[in-house]
């Protein structure tokens, strides 16, 4: 199609998909569900975060994140996220980059996750898991979030950095600020928070780092990037970005797909039989639920050059949002896509780890995680019965909780 053609009209996006209260009051399906039937490349030309480009069916998302010298994840246009950078800063971590740097990057860190590897961590997850449920008391209400999805997947993360249980709140503190993406933070007085919470986190892992490098090379996280040639002598901007992606990717996304798992089961009490009847589904079951709560929400890119996609007109330095929620929704990849079925054939085809280059480098270990705790359940015959509303995250870039009142229950 010719660009004329192509410039005549574009396809206005009359819902802002950026907007906290689609999240928190969780009414984001109609819209998207819009969206993937009537225009899947649409033009929001206004939000807090300036105008945008939406993608959400599975096949353009797929199409955009395989052609990446088109679509840039570099902090240079922008940064991953719909904001511009993280709260206006210059966040250089190694998914924010382009080849050749991302590749070098990524090359330190993905040993850390390796078939040998794996074998190791999931003994750590599993011992854990069965640690955190000993420990939950039955028949009384208590918040699932904070009392197993949080230290369930901050214990692997410490576990990771070869860093101390004992501080895993500052760790999901500091998260919560690297993951800071909602208009509200859009302030003066966010910024200066931000900015106070992340050189504190520097200060902090720049100890470890320093220890780390006095010492002979190990396969921790923190140990690799300090003898690598990749990421051994990075500045301290990219030493803070690399270290909030790590702490961000290994945390918020796993748990609130913990906490995502408690929700479906509530409201498709019959998969709980299912995997009771054979607990071999588990593995799937993982993946399921990665699919249906889609912990990351989008990812977003920006053009390289004028390009078309679904029949729309990118220009140049325009940003276009890839809508994982949606695209895990998609009708016609996933059947009945709304239903959280723990045998779903494709279920694995889901997009909540990205695609191509920058597919998440940990995911298998987020896998594990959420199996092991499904296994719990299932093995010791609890029901997680939620004793009153959620509270859901204010934010168009991380899907999930921050609070979920449950009671156990055991048949």
């Amino acid at each position: 199609m010719a660009s004329q053609t192509l410039t005549r009209e574009r396809a206005i996006n009359p819902y802002d998909v950026s907007a906290d209260a689609l999240y928190t009051q969780d009414t984001w399906r109609e819209p998207f569900a819009f969206l993937r039937r009537e225009m899947p490349i649409s033009w929001r030309p206004e939000s807090p975060f300036g105008g945008y480009w939406s993608a959400v069916t599975l096949e353009h998302i797929q199409e955009i994140e395989l052609i990446p010298d088109v679509f840039s994840s570099s902090w240079k246009r922008g940064n991953i996220t719909i904001a511009e950078s993280i709260n206006e800063s210059e966040f250089p971590n190694f998914i924010a980059q382009d080849p050749p740097i991302h590749t070098a990057q990524r090359k330190v860190i993905a040993p850390a996750f390796s078939p040998g590897q794996m074998i190791k961590l999931e003994a750590q997850v599993r011992e854990r898991a069965k640690m955190l449920f000993d420990a939950l008391p039955l028949g009384e209400t208590f918040d699932w979030v904070e009392q197993l999805a949080i230290p369930q997947t901050l214990g692997m993360l410490c576990s990771l950095f070869d860093f101390p249980f004992e501080e895993w709140r500052d760790l999901k503190r500091w998260s919560d600020y690297g993951s800071g993406v909602s208009a509200d933070n859009l302030t003066p007085e966010y910024r200066a928070e931000w900015m106070k919470q992340m050189g504190e986190m520097l200060q902090r892992f720049d100890r470890e780092l320093d220890a780390r490098r006095a010492l002979p090379p190990t396969d921790d996280l923190l140990s690799r990037m300090v003898h690598s040639e990749a990421m051994g002598q990075l500045p301290a901007l990219e030493r803070l970005a690399n270290i909030a992606l790590l702490i961000v990717a290994g945390n918020d996304t796993t748990r609130n797909s913990i906490s995502g798992l408690v929700e479906a089961l509530h409201l498709y009490p019959e998969e709980l039989e299912r995997l009771r009847t054979d607990p071999t589904l588990s593995t799937n079951a993982a993946q399921e639920i990665i699919r249906w709560q889609s912990p990351v929400t989008h990812m977003r890119r920006t053009a390289t050059r004028d390009v078309e996609v679904g029949g729309q007109l990118i220009r140049e330095g325009e940003k276009i949002v890839m809508w994982y929620i949606s695209g895990n929704r998609d009708e016609s990849v996933f059947p009945d896509a709304e239903r959280f079925d723990v045998t779903r054939e494709n279920a694995r085809r889901h997009i909540a780890f990205g695609h191509g280059i920058h597919r998440c480098v940990g995911a298998r270990l987020a896998e594990v995680q959420i199996a092991a705790v499904i296994d719990e359940i299932v093995t010791r015959r609890l029901r997680v019965v939620p004793t009153g509303a959620p509270t859901r995250l204010a934010s168009p870039f991380l899907h999930g909780f921050s609070a979920m009142p449950v009671r156990l229950e055991q048949d």
